[in-house]
């Protein structure tokens, strides 16, 4: 009973997207195969970013809702790999490279705050991933970028809210290696991709670093009184998370074969932090597994509710659908969180 209890919001998606399918097949003619294809791009297109949330969740610092900091990363390296004008596939190496030497730049600057507000970490992540998507719109409208693809093209100056990645490195995950079985189309590439990511991230759990900062989340005392620098261990959290947010945008930015800028990665902490929890996360606790199922079930979601919303409902109810699904699946696991700090107590 426990178990299902624990499980329930799990079981209750997994309800509603049956009852979606079925829906599907038997009240529109939207193509199911084409949809479910869509979910497995939506998989890896989204995983990386919500995989980022791991290692935050594990030293204790919470759901990273700073993560457009890790994603202003990944942007400025895309822009600059898009700049060289490079062959696709060396295009997005040269993109992921940067990702991560920019990541760990703005990862450790960002840790730094983190520090000073501990046991807020979540608050002002929140506020600083806001400031930090503003701070960088002033940068996008004066950053040294003349190639014409990328800039206004009246003045010739500052950077397009959106430039195009077909001729970049669009989609070189999505068409690796990608096959049609019973109509589903599977990428391959972007499944690879994330799979590799987080095996290193399931084994980098399992290593003693690993379990230091697994220690430092469920007691900073006992893990001080251990041996562990506390510190050090979060600010390592701190710096993966926002490496691999700089990833994920990478990986979705080249699936979405656009990469836009300005205030677009805003929002982008929520379906992120939606997922994880709908995965099995307390909000305390975060694993591979998490990751994995928690997007397949949200995205799937997603995929499905639009279609149905414009055939079956009002068409301009697809976007208010899924924002109340994002945000009550954040209160749903908040409730859950402080219904079970309450038992503890007891």
């Amino acid at each position: 009973m426990d178990r299902i209890r624990r499980n329930l919001p799990q079981f209750v998606v997994g309800a509603f997207l049956v009852l979606m399918v079925v829906l599907t097949v038997l009240a529109t003619d939207i193509p199911v195969a084409g949809l479910l294809g869509d979910s497995l791009v939506r998989l890896f297109m989204n995983g990386v970013l919500v995989l980022s949330l791991v290692p935050m969740l594990r030293a204790g610092a919470g759901i990273n809702y700073g993560l457009p900091v890790g994603i202003m990363a990944g942007l400025l390296a895309m822009c600059i790999a898009v700049s060289a004008d490079l062959p696709p596939a060396a295009g997005f190496a040269v993109a992921l490279v940067l990702s991560v030497l920019i990541g760990m730049a703005f990862g450790y600057g960002y840790a730094r705050i983190l520090h000073r507000t501990r046991g807020q970490e979540e608050i002002t992540g929140l506020f600083f991933g806001f400031a930090a998507v503003f701070i960088m719109c002033f940068f996008w409208a004066v950053a040294p970028f003349k190639h014409p693809q990328m800039v206004w093209p009246i003045g010739g100056e500052g950077l397009r809210p959106s430039i195009g990645l077909e001729a970049h490195f669009g989609q070189v995950l999505n068409d690796f290696a990608s096959f049609s079985v019973a109509g589903v189309e599977v990428p391959t590439g972007g499944l690879l991709f994330f799979a590799l990511l987080c095996l290193i991230v399931a084994l980098f759990c399992r290593t003693r670093a690993g379990w230091a900062m697994t220690t430092v989340g469920e007691n900073e005392d006992f893990a001080s009184l251990s041996g562990i620098r506390v510190e050090r261990f979060r600010t390592a959290a701190v710096i993966m998370s926002t490496v691999l947010a700089a990833i994920g945008i990478c990986v979705y930015a080249q699936s979405y074969n656009f990469l836009q800028l300005y205030d677009a990665p805003l929002m982008m902490a929520f379906p992120a932090a939606s997922a994880i929890l709908l995965g099995g996360s307390t909000g305390r606790n975060a694993s591979v597994l998490f990751v994995i199922v928690g997007t397949l079930l949200f995205q799937t979601l997603y995929v499905f509710s639009g279609p149905l919303a414009n055939e079956l409902l009002v068409p301009e109810m697809t976007e208010i659908t899924r924002v109340i699904i994002t945000s009550g699946i954040i209160l749903y696991a908040l409730l859950f969180q402080g219904r079970r700090g309450h038992a503890t107590e007891a």
